[in-house]
Formats: C-alpha cells, sequence, structure tokens
C-alpha cells in the first residue's frame, strides 16, 4: 500500500449492496435478458416460476451439515418448513457417510421429503434444480462453495465467518455485487433489532462524536475449548472422505494422515479455522460494526498468546484485536478461553456519552451513561435505559430473515450481507494474522491492498491536529458539530511559536 491514509467525513450509505441503491432487480436493469432468457441461462426453479407468475416453492440443498449446519441449519428450516414456509429441504452433501444418513433421515422424518445424498457438494449443484443451499463446513471451504453457488443463480445461507482469508471474503462481496443473488452470513445476532436502533441514534449524535467500541466473548473449559465436539469411533477413513474434507485437489489443505481429532475439533488447527478469533470474535465485531455503521478498518493489530490450553492445539487461549479506522474511531475485541466470569462490557464510546451492552447478545434493552454536564454543556441528560424488541431465537429469526429476502429477490433485505460479512473477516482475521506475523496490518480503503507498510497512519491524525482539522464521523452521520468540538480557553491565544523574538500574544 502506498501513500498516506486519509481518513475523511463520509456520510456512507451502510446499506449499498448488489444495487447500490435498492433490491437485485434494480441493478439488473442492464441485463433485462437475463428475465427472458431464463429457459436457456439455467435460472434456479424458483426464478424461472417467477418469471411466469407462479407461486413456487424453495428447493434448499445443505453442503457439509455437521454440527452447526445440522443442528441450527437444517433443523431450523425444518420447523419453518412445518410452520408453513413454502420451503422443501431436498438434498444433503456431506463428507462423513455417518452424519449424511442421520440428516437425511431427520429431513424425511420432520418435512415428509426424501432428500437426494451425495458426497460432493458439486454434483448436488449440477443435478438437483436447487433455488438455495446452507454452507456448513469449515472455514477453509467457505469461499469455494459460496463463489460456486452464488455464480450457479443460488441464493446462499453461509455459516460464520464468511471465509478464511481476507482477500477470499473480498471475492466473494464482488461475486455477490456481481451476480445479485442473497446471501446471508450466519451470524445470527445481526437479526437483533437492537444494532439498527442503536445505529440511527449514533447518526443522529446521542452520543456525540464516535470514538469507539469494544467487545469480548469470553469461555472457560475443564478440557479445552472445541474439545467438546465428541470424537467417534465409526469416525474413519470407509467412513470419511477424507482427501475431500480436506480440499487437497482444490489447493485449499496440504495432504496429511487421517485423524478424528482434526476432523471433529478442526477450529483448534490453523489451517482450517482460526480459534477463537473467527469463531467467537466476528459475532462481536460484525455486530459493532452494524450499530456502528462502520466498515473496512485501515490499521489491525492483533495480541496474545497460548498460555494454558497445551493440548495440542494451534491457537491462542488469550487474544486481542484492535482496529483503527478511517472515520476516527477505534474497536477492541478480547478474551481468553480459560476464564469467563470477569468479562468486560460490552459498549459503544462518544464525546457525550456511552451506550453499554453488558454481555452476551439477546438484549432487551441497553444503558445509555452520560458524561458529566462540565464537559458535554448538556444539563438535561441523564442515565436512562433504553428498551428495544426481544428475539427469543434469534438463529430462526436468522433464516426467517433469509428466507423473507429470497422471496423478495432484495440481496439487501438480509441482516447480514456479504459487505458487513467481509468487514468482520478484514479484522477478525488480519487480527490473526497480525498475532501469528507479528506485524501491524494496513488496508487501503479505495483499492482494498493489505500491507506491512505503514503508510503515515499516526502522522496523519497528527498532522489534522496541527492544521486544526475537522472531525470525521461513522457513515450516516447528521448530528452536525454535535459533540464533536472543543472550547478554545483564552488563554490558548498565549500559545505559539515566538517567531524572531516576537510573542504571538501581541498579534
Amino acid at each position: 500500500m502506498t501513500g498516506s491514509p486519509t481518513p475523511e467525513n463520509t456520510n456512507v450509505n451502510v446499506t449499498s449492496g448488489p444495487t447500490g441503491s435498492g433490491p437485485r432487480r434494480e441493478f439488473l436493469k442492464t441485463s433485462a435478458t437475463v428475465a427472458t432468457g431464463a429457459a436457456i441461462t439455467g435460472l434456479s426453479a424458483r426464478q424461472a416460476a417467477a418469471a411466469e407468475g407462479s407461486n413456487s416453492r424453495l428447493r434448499i440443498g445443505f453442503i457439509g451439515p455437521g454440527g452447526r449446519g445440522f443442528g441450527a441449519h437444517v433443523k431450523s428450516l425444518a420447523n419453518l418448513h412445518k410452520a408453513g414456509r413454502k420451503i422443501d429441504l431436498v438434498a444433503v452433501a456431506e463428507v462423513y457417510e455417518l452424519r449424511r444418513d442421520q440428516v437425511a433421515e431427520y429431513i424425511e422424518k420432520e418435512t415428509g421429503t426424501k432428500p437426494a445424498k451425495y458426497v460432493d457438494y458439486r454434483d448436488m449443484l449440477e443435478k438437483e434444480n436447487l433455488d438455495a443451499v446452507c454452507i456448513g463446513t469449515p472455514d477453509h471451504w467457505h469461499h469455494k462453495q459460496t463463489v460456486d453457488a452464488l455464480n450457479a443463480g443460488l441464493a446462499v445461507y453461509c455459516e460464520k465467518p464468511m471465509c478464511k482469508t481476507v482477500e477470499e471474503a473480498f471475492d466473494v462481496e464482488a461475486t455477490w455485487k456481481k451476480t445479485g443473488m442473497v446471501m446471508q452470513v450466519g451470524v445470527q445476532s445481526t437479526s437483533l433489532p437492537v444494532w439498527d436502533q442503536v445505529r440511527e441514534m449514533l447518526q443522529e449524535g446521542k452520543i456525540g462524536k464516535v470514538l469507539g467500541y469494544q467487545t469480548e466473548y469470553f469461555r472457560n473449559s475443564s478440557m479445552g475449548q472445541w474439545r467438546y465436539y465428541k470424537i467417534e469411533k465409526e469416525m474413519t477413513p470407509k467412513t470419511i472422505d477424507w482427501d475431500r474434507w480436506l480440499g487437497v485437489e482444490e489447493g485449499l489443505a496440504e495432504s496429511v494422515p487421517f485423524d478424528r481429532e482434526v476432523y471433529r475439533q478442526w477450529r483448534r488447527f490453523w489451517p482450517f479455522g482460526s480459534g477463537m478469533y473467527t469463531d467467537l470474535f466476528v459475532h462481536r465485531t460484525t455486530a459493532m460494526l452494524k450499530a456502528t455503521g462502520l466498515r473496512l478498518p485501515g490499521r489491525v493489530v492483533g495480541a496474545g498468546g497460548l498460555y494454558m490450553e497445551y493440548d495440542g492445539r494451534d491457537v491462542p487461549d488469550v487474544a486481542t484485536v484492535a482496529a483503527d479506522f478511517y472515520e476516527g474511531a477505534q474497536g477492541l475485541v478480547t478474551a481468553t478461553m480459560c476464564n469467563e466470569e470477569s468479562r468486560i462490557q460490552q459498549l459503544i464510546r462518544g464525546h457525550n456519552g456511552t451506550i453499554v451492552f453488558g454481555n452476551n447478545e439477546n438484549f432487551d434493552g441497553f444503558d445509555f451513561i452520560p458524561e458529566r454536564p462540565q464537559v458535554t454543556r448538556i444539563r438535561d441528560q441523564k442515565e436512562e435505559r433504553i428498551a428495544v424488541g426481544k428475539v427469543g431465537n434469534t438463529t430462526l429469526a436468522h433464516f426467517e430473515n433469509w428466507l423473507d429476502a429470497i422471496e423478495a429477490d432484495d440481496p439487501m433485505m438480509c441482516n447480514n450481507p456479504p459487505d458487513l460479512g467481509a468487514a468482520a473477516i478484514a479484522i477478525v482475521n488480519l487480527g490473526a494474522k497480525s498475532y501469528r506475523d507479528g506485524v501491524v496490518y494496513f488496508i487501503d480503503k479505495n483499492t482494498r491492498e493489505i500491507s506491512t507498510t505503514d503508510p503515515g497512519w499516526a502522522k496523519h491524525w497528527e498532522k489534522r491536529s496541527h492544521e486544526r482539522g475537522e472531525v470525521s464521523h461513522i457513515p450516516g452521520w447528521k448530528a452536525g458539530d454535535t459533540g464533536s468540538v472543543l472550547e478554545e480557553p483564552e488563554y490558548m491565544s498565549l500559545g505559539g511559536p515566538w517567531i524572531d523574538g516576537k510573542d504571538p500574544a501581541n498579534g
């Protein structure tokens, strides 16, 4: 990356996506032949039926329905099917034979549909007339499977994290915009109404200049994180297509001997996941980005270490990521996997006050803590509890939101679309990479080039201060100078350099 960072006052539309200004049908104006050529372009059953005015059902397939893919994806959609949603669960692609049969049997029992079974997801995409897929594979497969599905004209629900690397995340985002397909990233807390409510308050100046957020995801366990995924004797090279799981042929991982531990507890090992960075930090980071409207950072640094969980894992048990944004704000996420009862609170700080969420994610409200009036010059501000709508089952709500977006053919209806997913990946994955590589990473906001060469991040902000520059704000800021300016004491006129012995106070 070259040049210096140029943070600026940007009122970015944080809901811009594939269309730039609304549903997918608007940005496809230049591709009108897509609708008229449905019969020859291989559109899904739903798309073709929609073109004919038919009230069709969505045909959904599952890629890698292991733990989360079965427990959340399959079971949630089966429940929605029973509740009357016009969906059919028609196919399963899974490399583990026993899991493949288990999922298929469950779907048939719960929905009455006997799904087709595949080992390779590409066979499923080719042979089944699908409208959508749910991806629940390990992180290192997400990019390829998502891009393949989007390019096949399918809607996608991809479990978090959206990708293994930042470059992959940018490519998914670009493919999403190019294809105009509906895509939801599986951070279910983004379907909570609190984040939209908070973002509107921030943009209206409730806490003044937004300075940053802090968040957490603390855990503790007697056996070590992710080892609670049970290893079973039935997991063998005969029941699991190991090379296909690794992705050796696709260049996704090196060929290594079969290992039940790696297969079932892959989040502990760098080739397949990034531990708490991508399994846990991505949850909280995505929520904070949605609440603030912030997206790509300009500077990311990660810290931590493997200080207690010496069980053969690669990933750290203590970690912190700090991200600095061009809008003049900082994001912090920190945790340990070996202590749970001393969490820091999740909050967003501003010059005039703080919004405090507490811990976990399913909030029924949040607190506003004002700064003292001697600073803010606001005499009538007081602490208050602000109520929000509570969601009973965020995972179910997240899938309902995805289905609503598919039926409306509107990618921007999704509560966690790929532009938000990519921004979260940029933070947590570069945080992990920074920890491993021992360097600070910078992102050029225009070219998206990632570099370890400092473009003069600190010097830029110092220059702005020396020039008495304007304050930068979060996207969508509507509050003018509210909580964003300093008072100038009269005695400051006595300051300044003495040039040629002349007192600056004398003019």
